[in-house]
């Protein structure tokens, strides 16, 4: 034998809907069907919603970018400014490559030779770089920060 639900139980949303029968007239009827074809517990997001998302998505990944930009940057410029300290061989080119990298990222604001801080006597050019490099690492750092945080919502 067979249990009935009692009148108070619902059938659950993962058993399909069978036709209720009616009291009055002895026939059955076919349950209602849902409205939406959205699965139960998840509401319809307006189109707003979505945009609105899909904006702060596109400025998450941007703000990524930006930050990812500026540690690339100040990572030339430290690696750089460690390649002139050791007094790396400047005939490879891989040293070349950091070495002219750094010295466009200076922006001539940052220059080994003509930077916020020159240095005079032994190890000049090491001292300048190292300043004035490690400046312009930490300046990249922090302005990266700071647009990541504004763009990011």
């Amino acid at each position: 034998m067979v249990a009935e639900p009692s009148k108070d139980e619902k059938p659950s949303s993962d058993e399909p809907s069978e036709p209720t029968p009616s009291k009055a007239t002895g026939t059955t009827t076919p349950a209602p069907k849902p409205t939406t074809s959205e699965p139960p517990g998840r509401s319809r997001r307006s189109t707003t919603q979505v945009v609105k998302a899909g904006t702060n998505r596109l400025r998450s990944r941007l703000a990524s970018l930006v930050w990812l930009v500026a540690v690339v940057c100040a990572l030339f410029l430290a690696v750089g400014a460690l390649l002139v300290a050791l007094d790396a061989n400047t005939q490879n080119a891989v040293v070349r490559f950091v070495l002219d990298t750094a010295d466009l990222l200076d922006l001539d604001v940052f220059g080994r030779n003509t930077g916020i801080f020159t240095f005079d006597g032994k190890d000049a050019a090491t001292k300048g770089a190292l300043v004035n490099w490690g400046i312009a690492a930490v300046a990249y750092l922090v302005v990266g920060k700071i647009l990541d945080r504004i763009i990011r919502p």
